[in-house]
C-alpha cells in the first residue's frame, strides 16, 4: 500500500484523558479551568455517562449528607443553632455536598445586612458557572467571575463578585476546596484517578447500545475498486454508505478507495472473536477502577456486587462501611463543616457542628471512654446522655407486698407535698397527732430495721413512681425510667436531680436540673404519681381492725385532692416546660 493509498482509510480513536489545564489567560481577567474552559462540564458528563461513577456519587453524597446538620451542643446555645439553622437550609447544604463530592469544591453567596454587620442569607451558586480571578501579588483570590455559559462569553458576559473577606460586605463569595498540589486556583476532584474508565464505562455502553439497534452486525470493509474520487466526492459516498448500512446510530462500516478499476466493489466483515468475554472484561475492569477511585472498600455496601471480599457478604458489609465512612465520609464532612465555620465566625457563632448518620449504631466502634460530645461527634447520633450506662433501678426499690399494701395513688402536686409529709409523720406518730384513733385499729407488726426514707414510718410510707404513656418518639431517659418501673424515695429523686442523668435539658442546656418538677424536660409528656403505702393488717390478729382508704381519708384527710405543678406534664405547662419560648 502506498502514502496515498494509506491516507484513505480512517480509523476513529477514543477520546483521550488528560489532566486539565489551568490557564492564566492574557486576554481576560479570570484563570481558564481545562481544555476550552469547561473541565466542570467534562466531570458532569462523566457523572451523567457512566452508570457506576453516577451510582457512587450519589450514594456518597448521601451518606456525607446523612440526616442532617446537627450540633453537639444545640442544647446548651439553642439561640446560636437557630441562627444557624436560618442560614443554611437543607437544600442549601445538599446542593453544596453534590459540588463538593462531583467537582470538588462548592461554593456560596454570603448576603449581609444593611449595616454589613452580620451576614443574614446564605445561598448556593452553582460551582461550575465560576471561575477564578487571577490572583495579587500575596498569592490571594479576591474575586469570582460568575457566568451562564462560558462557552460563549460574548452572549454572557461574566460578572465580578468580591470573594469572602475582599468586598464591600454587599454580596460575596465562599468558595471552598482541599489543596491540590500543583494547582493554584482549583481542586482536583478525589476520584480524578479513575477518570479515563468512566469514559471507558461510557465508550462500551455507546457501543453495546449501537450493537443491539444494527443487529448485532459484525464490522465490515466496503471497497471501491473502480478508482480514487476527490476529497469531498469520497466525504459523500461515506456518509451514504453509512446512513444505508447502519442509520444514525454509530459507524459500523469502513469505507476505502482503491486504483484498480478491474475489480468490482467487495464488502468484507471483520467479526470480533469472543465479543461477550472482552466486553465482560472491560466492564468489570471499569467497574473496580471506578470504585477504587472514590476509595469505596466494598461495592456492596451501594448494591454493587464484587468478586472478591471477606468471607461473607455481612462482614463485608460492616467492615467496608465502617472504613468508608472514617476514610472518605468524614473527610468530605469536614471540609463542608469547614465552611460553614467560617460564616459562624463572622456573625460571632461558634458551635460544634456534625452530620448525623446514616449508618446504623451497630457498625460504629464506640470506645466506652469518650465523653458524650465526642461520642456523639463519632457515632453522628444525638445523644441525651450516658442513659445506656445508668441504672436506674439504683435510685428505687421494689416494695414486698406481703408487708404493705397501697392505700393511695395520684398524681403529685408540688404545693401539697409538704402537707402530706406531714400528716404522715402524724400517721406514723400518734402521740403527736390527733389521729391517734387510726393508730389504735392498726397493727404495730415488726418496725424495719433501716428507715430508708424521712417519709417511711413503722404504719405508712409514700414513694414515687414515674408515669405516663411512653412512645417511640419518647427520649431515652424517660424510656428507661418507664421501662423500670420502679419506685423512689424523694431522696432518690433529689439525688437524681444533682446528677447529669438527662444531660442538655435543664435551663439554657444545662447538665442537671429539678427532675421532680420537670420530668424528663421541656415539652415531656410523664409525670410523677405520689403513691402511700400502710403496713398490711392480718385480720386474724386479735384486736385488730382493716383501714380502709375511704376511713384513712375521712378520718385524717390524708390526701388532699389539689392538683397543681409537679403532676402536670411539661407539655402542658406554659411554654411547654421550657425557659423561653
Amino acid at each position: 500500500m502506498n502514502k496515498k493509498d494509506h491516507l484513505n482509510s480512517h480509523f476513529i480513536q477514543l477520546e483521550a484523558y488528560s489532566q486539565p489545564k489551568i490557564v492564566e489567560s492574557k486576554r481576560d481577567n479570570w484563570v481558564e479551568f481545562g481544555e476550552d474552559n469547561n473541565f466542570f462540564q467534562f466531570l458532569i458528563d462523566r457523572y451523567n455517562g457512566s452508570t457506576t461513577n453516577n451510582a457512587v456519587i450519589n450514594n456518597i453524597v448521601k451518606l456525607i449528607y446523612g440526616r442532617g446538620l446537627d450540633a453537639i451542643d444545640s442544647n446548651r446555645k439553642p439561640n446560636e443553632y437557630a441562627q444557624m439553622i436560618m442560614l443554611f437550609r437543607k437544600d442549601v447544604i445538599k446542593k453544596g455536598i453534590s459540588d463538593l463530592k462531583l467537582l470538588g469544591q462548592y461554593a456560596f453567596q454570603l448576603i449581609y445586612n444593611k449595616q454589613k454587620t452580620e451576614i443574614v442569607r446564605v445561598e448556593h451558586i452553582p460551582v461550575q458557572l465560576l471561575r477564578a480571578e487571577k490572583c495579587n501579588a500575596k498569592g490571594e483570590i479576591e474575586a469570582y467571575y460568575y457566568s451562564d455559559n462560558w462557552e460563549d462569553t460574548r452572549k454572557f458576559v461574566p460578572k465580578r463578585i468580591s470573594a469572602f473577606g475582599f468586598g464591600d460586605k454587599t454580596l460575596e463569595i465562599l468558595y471552598v476546596g482541599n489543596y491540590t498540589v500543583g494547582q493554584k486556583y482549583y481542586s482536583n476532584v478525589d476520584y480524578v484517578g479513575c477518570i479515563p474508565y468512566a469514559k471507558l464505562e461510557e465508550e462500551i455502553a455507546d457501543y453495546l447500545i449501537n450493537d443491539v439497534q444494527n443487529g448485532f452486525s459484525p464490522t465490515s470493509i466496503v471497497n471501491f475498486n473502480n478508482g480514487i474520487p476527490d476529497e469531498e466526492k469520497r466525504e459523500l459516498i461515506s456518509r451514504q454508505v453509512t446512513k444505508t448500512l447502519t442509520g444514525s446510530k454509530g459507524k459500523k462500516v469502513v469505507v476505502s478507495f482503491n486504483n484498480d478499476e478491474t475489480k468490482k466493489t467487495t464488502v468484507d466483515s471483520v467479526p470480533l472473536n469472543e465479543a461477550p468475554k472482552h466486553y465482560e472484561y472491560l466492564s468489570e475492569e471499569s467497574k473496580t477502577k471506578i470504585l477504587l477511585g472514590h476509595g469505596v472498600v466494598s461495592g456492596l455496601q451501594f448494591g454493587i456486587t464484587t468478586q472478591n471480599g471477606f468471607s461473607s457478604n455481612a462482614d463485608e458489609l460492616k467492615n467496608a462501611i465502617t472504613l468508608f465512612d472514617n476514610m472518605v465520609i468524614r473527610y468530605f464532612q469536614d471540609t463542608f463543616i469547614d465552611g460553614i465555620d467560617k460564616v459562624l465566625a463572622y456573625n460571632k457563632i461558634s458551635l460544634n457542628l456534625y452530620f448525623k448518620t446514616l449508618q446504623p449504631l451497630e457498625f460504629i466502634d464506640l470506645n466506652p471512654n469518650v465523653s458524650k460530645d465526642e461520642l456523639q461527634e463519632k457515632t453522628g447520633v444525638a445523644l441525651s446522655s450516658h442513659i445506656d450506662e445508668l441504672n436506674v433501678e439504683e435510685f428505687g426499690e421494689d416494695i414486698d407486698l406481703n408487708e404493705w399494701e397501697l392505700v393511695d395513688s395520684r398524681m403529685v402536686d408540688i404545693d401539697t407535698e409538704d402537707q402530706l409529709d406531714a400528716e404522715l409523720e402524724a400517721l406514723n406518730n400518734p402521740k403527736k397527732s390527733l389521729m391517734s384513733k387510726i393508730y389504735d385499729f392498726v397493727s404495730t407488726g415488726v418496725a424495719r430495721p433501716n428507715i430508708g426514707s424521712e417519709q417511711d414510718g413503722k404504719l405508712f410510707q409514700s414513694r414515687y413512681r414515674y408515669s405516663g404513656d411512653t412512645t417511640a418518639k419518647s427520649r431515652i431517659f424517660c424510656k428507661k425510667m418507664t421501662a423500670a418501673n420502679k419506685l423512689y424515695r424523694k431522696e432518690d429523686i433529689m439525688r437524681m436531680s444533682q446528677s447529669p442523668v438527662n444531660e442538655g435539658w435543664g435551663p439554657k442546656g444545662a447538665d442537671t436540673y429539678d427532675i421532680f418538677l420537670y420530668k424528663g424536660g421541656g415539652a415531656c409528656h410523664h409525670f410523677w404519681t405520689r403513691e402511700t403505702y400502710k403496713r398490711f393488717i392480718d385480720p386474724r390478729r386479735k384486736g385488730s381492725v382493716e383501714v380502709t382508704p375511704a376511713q384513712a381519708r375521712k378520718q385524717g384527710e390524708i390526701l388532699p385532692k389539689d392538683n397543681k405543678l409537679v403532676y402536670t406534664r411539661p407539655v402542658d405547662m406554659p411554654n411547654k416546660g421550657f425557659l423561653n419560648k
